[in-house]
């Protein structure tokens, strides 16, 4: 049986929209079975999906879906490469027709897409029985009704959708490395408790799921870790064998670098136990996995090993969090640096005389924006008598907006209340969302998929 190959097109919701293009083209120079994926969602994305459904019954998916399917989709279909990205967010019905729409512009009309469901257990799943998992257990008994409840699915619907002959599957919440394993299992058929093999397509979906971090990207650090031409960065391809070997590489005519310092960093991003590494398919061990470098920009993954899949699933649960409100003003020229600061201790005054308490951060762009405390104790260390050039921040949280509002006027008042010199205002005021995580039995969960364009009619 040939290998598969699985290129990435995103890593995150606001990736570069054009790096699919080279992707796809290599995949189709390639001449094998190929799949694109794009992983576009993360908590918070997800909450203002829900956010954005409420308020439209036809939004809540991934904002850049056209942008990133308008100059690739034609080229997917004529080499029957099929895509599969959780883009659908809090509303995949809704993608999958944006998608069908596109399709017909294109004279693609009649494509098979297929929406995976399931995740959305709002209003199924009493969420005050549930078992906290992580997060902060006060926001979750006060912080009245939750916006959003996803459960992360595991690749099945996936699978099964694809090896019905669906050109495009459009999920909701499931687990990043699903994107990978779903497509390998309609490729390969492996049994669904083969566990080496499936933890084998779980890392390799771990490697591709945050994109151009296996290929440079996230690695690089100028004359520590230095990519070639990271402006042009290319995003990752896996090659997945039927035994569970992995080769990772990139697309081709494009920069950045894979080699094995940016396979281990991604291999070890965001994994709590390298033993025991949890996801809805399978409990993959990576502690015995061997790499190699076999050619410029291709890297050898060997020796995941699996366990059965837990008897929960994890799911997110968003509720509203404080309004969060940032003003700037810039500073320049003789003694900035000390009205600068003078300025920030203005702004702490009058934060203190608010009726409603807030809690605000102030920062000096260009001596202090990153390592200092809400306290400023580290800017107060620092020398202001050199700076000529900084750019002084308010950072507000407050549970009422009016708050927020009121301080971003106060930094909009230093144009002549506040030292000498000020410009540039700029300020924003908006809504946070908080998450806290819960483990779900799975006889609650529901997985289902259907095809909601092309194949329905």
């Amino acid at each position: 049986m040939q290998s598969l190959l699985i290129g990435c097109g995103a890593g995150f919701s606001g990736d570069r929209i054009d790096a699919a293009q080279a992707v796809v083209k290599t995949l189709i120079a390639r001449r094998q079975p190929a799949v694109l994926i794009f992983e576009m969602l993360a908590e918070r994305t997800l909450a203002l999906g829900q956010l954005a459904k409420n308020q439209n019954p036809e939004h809540g998916y991934e904002p850049l879906l056209q942008d990133v399917l308008a100059p690739i989709l034609n080229d997917c279909v004529a080499h029957h490469i099929p895509i599969v990205s959780n883009f659908g967010a809090a509303n995949p019905v809704a993608a999958a027709k944006a998608i069908d729409a596109l399709a017909i512009e294109q004279n693609l009309a009649g494509l098979k897409i297929a929406v995976v469901e399931g995740d959305d257990i709002l209003a199924k799943v009493d969420i005050s029985s549930l078992q906290i998992w992580e997060g902060d257990r006060e926001l979750a008994a006060g912080a009245g009704d939750p916006i959003a409840a996803n459960v992360y699915l595991g690749a099945r619907g996936i699978a099964d959708a694809l090896a019905d002959g669906a050109q495009i599957v459009i999920t909701g919440r499931v687990a990043d490395p699903a994107l990978t394993l779903g497509p390998a299992m309609a490729h390969f058929n492996w049994g669904w408790d083969d566990w080496d093999r499936l933890a084998a397509a779980t890392l390799a979906g771990h490697l591709l799921e945050c994109g151009s971090q296996v290929t440079g990207g996230y690695f690089a650090d100028p004359g520590y870790k230095d990519v070639p031409d990271l402006a042009n960065v290319g995003f990752p391809i896996a090659q997945v064998f039927e035994d569970g070997r992995i080769i990772i590489g990139k697309a081709d005519h494009t920069g950045g670098t894979v080699n094995l310092m940016t396979v281990k960093e991604q291999m070890l991003y965001e994994i709590h136990d390298p033993a025991c590494y949890m996801t809805p398919d399978v409990i993959l061990d990576i502690s015995q996995v061997q790499i190699h470098q076999i050619a410029p920009d291709q890297v050898v993954v060997t020796g995941a090993r699996g366990a059965p899949r837990p008897d929960t699933l994890k799911a997110t649960v968003s509720f509203m969090g404080d309004w969060f409100g940032e003003g700037e003003i810039s500073y320049a020229g003789p003694n900035a640096g000390e009205r600068a600061k003078l300025a920030a201790d203005i702004l702490g005054e009058r934060a203190k005389r608010l009726k409603e308490p807030c809690r605000f951060r102030r920062d000096l762009l260009g001596l202090v924006s990153v390592l200092d405390s809400d306290t400023a104790a580290l800017r107060d260390s620092l020398p202001l008598d050199q700076i000529t050039d900084v750019r002084l921040r308010l950072a507000v949280n407050a549970p009422d907006k009016a708050t927020v509002e009121r301080m971003m006027h106060e930094v909009n008042a230093l144009y002549c209340c506040g030292p000498a010199g000020g410009g540039g205002v700029r300020t924003s005021v908006k809504s946070s969302v908080r998450t806290v995580s819960y483990l779900i039995p799975r006889d609650l969960v529901q997985e289902s998929w259907r095809y909601v364009a092309g194949e329905s009619r």
